[in-house]
């Protein structure tokens, strides 16, 4: 009997669209001896959708017309399982139209892939695919994701955060960060990703503008230097926190100083169609010498245990040329295109890679029933409360 495979993606998130080009090419890539695969649509305002139509990318260039073709639902839990269910239920007729032994969340962003949509599929008891809820939120987290990287002797960028409320006073905050750093520094919102609201600072007029930027899309923003020399290197690992491996390493080549939203995704779509960060412009395996990618490949190892992670993730880093030394610089916890791109020359292929992940998820919802999380207790037989007497409505 084959696994039902409820693959979950978009939501209401900056990065919507980079999750609908990731979950599609990995439904199309899912071996489909073992799965049924059931697209589970999440739109910008947090409804769900089902439907073959969710299998082809052309139609979601016209988002409405695509969702009168697919079906609204909601997931209901049963048991070890979850129904999908038509939503709002039909008077007559059958409205459960089938169910998920698994999800595969592949999201990208704020509000979904920051801890909020594993939390939501673990309300429902089912076996998930990638990071938990914790891991989830610390790894879109940049600064919380430093102070455990620093705390496990892993070398980062020094950072500082400001808020909103700092930001009140533009000429003052400018003049903070001043203090604290020389220019140039990069201005980052701190829990998103896709080099979106990113920007690098050369003086006092740039830093004004990219804090406006960055606080138009975060409450609360990440300064640090920004390293002139730079070359970027990324190394993506597989396992969850008891055992993992690295892959190849890559240096992707940017257009800009920093790996740009448009480098990223728009660019590859001109080029070859909806790929994702496979169409970036790379070198793979990145032309380091074997002592560097050996250091790579067991730091990046290390940062994924120590946040906790399972299924795949990628670790980015960067190599200040003028000081000849390495920095993590983050994690993605669920990478566009699921780093397929850095397993292959390791000789797994991408349905394979998918399946590993597949079973990591069945591993950890194994070994999470053998846990208690709540007993018997007769606390409420002895509160007294009042009643609700005398309220009113």
């Amino acid at each position: 009997m084959k696994i039902q495979l409820g693959v979950l993606y978009g939501g209401n998130s900056t990065e919507h669209e980079i999750s609908v080009i990731s979950a599609v090419q990995a439904m199309l890539s899912l071996d489909r001896e073992k799965y049924d695969v059931i697209p589970l649509y999440i739109t910008k305002d947090s409804r769900f959708f089902t439907g073959d139509a969710l299998f082809t990318i052309e139609n979601y260039k016209d988002i409405p017309a695509l969702l009168k073709q697919c079906t609204e639902v909601i997931l209901v839990k049963e048991n070890d399982i979850a129904g999908i269910y038509k939503f709002p239920p039909k008077a007559f007729g059958k409205n459960r139209l089938g169910h998920i032994d698994i999800a595969f969340p592949i999201v990208h962003g704020t509000n979904v892939e920051d801890g909020v949509l594993a939390g939501y599929i673990e309300m429902l008891g089912l076996p998930y695919v990638g990071c938990d809820v914790a891991s989830s939120a610390l790894g879109m987290d940049k600064f919380a994701m430093k102070a455990i990287f620093r705390e496990y002797g892993i070398p980062v960028l020094e950072s500082k955060l400001y808020t909103t409320k700092d930001h009140e006073d533009p000429d003052a905050l400018l003049g903070r960060i001043e203090d604290a750093f020389t220019y140039p520094v990069i201005v980052k919102p701190v829990n998103l990703g896709s080099s979106i609201g990113i920007s690098v600072a050369a003086d006092r007029d740039a830093l004004r503008k990219s804090l406006d930027t960055a606080f138009s899309f975060a409450e609360v923003v990440l300064v640090e230097r920004a390293i002139t020399n730079l070359r970027e290197i990324n190394c993506s690992v597989l396992g969850d926190r008891f055992s993992a491996e690295a892959s190849e390493c890559e240096e992707p080549m940017a257009a800009d100083e920093i790996l740009s939203f448009e480098d990223k995704y728009i660019a590859g779509a001109k080029d070859g169609g909806a790929k994702g960060m496979a169409s970036v412009k790379r070198k793979i395996p990145a032309p380091i010498t074997d002592e560097m990618r050996t250091e790579i490949r067991e730091m990046a190892v290390k940062a994924f245990k120590a946040l906790g992670c399972s299924g795949v993730a990628r670790i980015d880093f960067m190599i200040d040329g003028d000081e000849n030394k390495l920095y993590l610089n983050e994690i993605n916890t669920i990478p566009g295109s699921l780093s397929f791109y850095l397993w292959e020359p390791l000789g797994v292929k991408y349905t394979d890679l998918l399946d590993r992940m597949i079973e990591l998820g069945m591993k950890r919802h194994r070994a999470r029933k053998n846990l208690t999380f709540s007993f018997e207790s007769n606390v409420l037989s002895g509160i007294h409360l009042g009643g609700a007497k005398g309220s009113k409505m």
